[in-house]
C-alpha cells in the first residue's frame, strides 16, 4: 500500500496535475496528518547542528496543496467574505481540543497541530504546517508562519511575527523551542532556531543572516553555511546597534541594528526577571 509520503513525492517529481477529486483526497490527507501532530513538517534530530531536521515531503505536499486549489467561497457561517483554495481550509475546531480562541477576527488554518491549553487572542493566524505544544500563548496580532515549529509554554507576544518558510524545501522552517519567552513585536524569520528558555526582548529581529552578539562570551553566533542562525538555550536577546564602520555611514555617525545577549537565564529565574534585572 503506497503511504501518504510515497505518494506526495511521486506526484510532486511527476509534475503532473491529478483528477482534482484525487489532489483533494492528498491534501485533506497530509492536513488530518499535521492537524493531529503525526506529521510535522520539522522534528527534533540530536544528530543535526541545530538540533532539528526538515522534513522536505511535507512541505512539498504543502505546496501541492497550493498548486492543486480552486478558489471557493469559504465565507460559511463565519460573517464575512473569504475566498480561498478548496484544499486550505480552515481548522474545524471543537470545544473537545482543550484550546481557547478568545472572539474577534482569529484564524487557524486546517493542517496545523495545535497542542491542548494553547491561548489564542485575537486576532492571530497560524498557517498550515505549523506545530503549537501544549500551553502555549499567541498574542493579539502575531503570526506563525508557515511550518513554524513551537514549543510548550511558549508566550508569543502581541505583534509578534514568526515567519513561514516554504521554500527552498529543504530549508527548516522557524523553530521555537519550549519556554521561550518571544516579546511584542519580534521578528523570527528564515528558519532561525530559538532553543529553550530563551527570552527574546521587545522588538528584537532575527534571520538566517542576523549576526548575534553574545556579550557574556565575548563571542559572535553567526548561522552556518546552509543553517539557521542557533539562539543558544536560556540566552536573553535584546535589540541592540552597532555603527557603521566604512564610508558615508561612518561619516554620518549611522548604526544598523543588531541583536544582542546581554546575559543567560538561570534555573530559578523566570523570562520577565531575567529582561527585569538586566534593565536596572
Amino acid at each position: 500500500m503506497t503511504t501518504l509520503q510515497e505518494r506526495v513525492e511521486e506526484i510532486y517529481a511527476s509534475g503532473v496535475t491529478p483528477p482534482h477529486v484525487e489532489a483533494q483526497a492528498l491534501c485533506e490527507a497530509l492536513r488530518a496528518a499535521l492537524s493531529a501532530g503525526t506529521v510535522r513538517a520539522a522534528e527534533p534530530d540530536a544528530s543535526s547542528p541545530s538540533g532539528w531536521r526538515v522534513n522536505g515531503w511535507v512541505k512539498r505536499g504543502i505546496l501541492l496543496a497550493f498548486r492543486f486549489g480552486q478558489t471557493v467561497d469559504l465565507s460559511g457561517a463565519t460573517g464575512g467574505r473569504f475566498f480561498d483554495k478548496d484544499t486550505l481550509p480552515l481548522q474545524p475546531l471543537e470545544m473537545a481540543s482543550g484550546i481557547r480562541v478568545v472572539p474577534g477576527g482569529s484564524s487557524i488554518r486546517d493542517g496545523a497541530y495545535i497542542g491542548h491549553g494553547v491561548i489564542c487572542m485575537p486576532p492571530m493566524y497560524v498557517n498550515i504546517g505549523a506545530w503549537i505544544g501544549e500551553g502555549t500563548l499567541i498574542d493579539s496580532h502575531a503570526l506563525v508562519g508557515s511550518c513554524a515549529q513551537v514549543g510548550a509554554r511558549v508566550h508569543i507576544s502581541a505583534a509578534a511575527q514568526l515567519g513561514g518558510v516554504l521554500e527552498p524545501v529543504g530549508a527548516l522552517p522557524v523553530i521555537v523551542e519550549d519556554d521561550v519567552l518571544i516579546g511584542g513585536n519580534c521578528g523570527v524569520y528564515e528558519g532561525a532556531v530559538i532553543k529553550k528558555r530563551a527570552v527574546l526582548a521587545a522588538g528584537t529581529i532575527l534571520t538566517a543572516s542576523t549576526p548575534l552578539y553574545d556579550l557574556p562570551n565575548g563571542t559572535i553566533i553567526r548561522a552556518a553555511p546552509g543553517e539557521p542562525l542557533v539562539v543558544p538555550e536560556g540566552a536573553v536577546v535584546v535589540p541592540g546597534s552597532r555603527p557603521v564602520m566604512s564610508g558615508p555611514g561612518k561619516d554620518w555617525g549611522l548604526s544598523v541594528a543588531t541583536p544582542i545577549i546581554v546575559k543567560y537565564r538561570d534555573d530559578q529565574t523566570s523570562a520577565r526577571t531575567a529582561l527585569e534585572e538586566w534593565i536596572r
